[in-house]
């Protein structure tokens, strides 16, 4: 099934907005579409957007010494 197809839509915003909800430069959300850790759409000649889920999707938690690892 295509993500075109799926219930939940894309949660598209610009670069800046990604930066600002993941507590991140603009530089940084560039450097991961660039290196392939986050998917940028071009919508237009010049402006990119993310999804936020994408985003959220690299987010990972951090085992503890007493916590098991997921």
């Amino acid at each position: 099934m295509s993500r075109a197809n799926s219930a939940t839509p894309r949660r598209l915003t610009s670069v800046a907005a990604a930066a600002e909800y993941a507590d991140l430069s603009t530089r940084t959300i560039r450097r991961y579409i660039a290196e392939g850790r986050l998917t940028g759409y071009r919508v237009g000649p010049r402006l990119v957007k993310v999804d936020l889920d994408d985003l959220d999707r690299l987010a990972r938690p951090i085992p503890t010494a007493g916590g098991t690892a997921r």
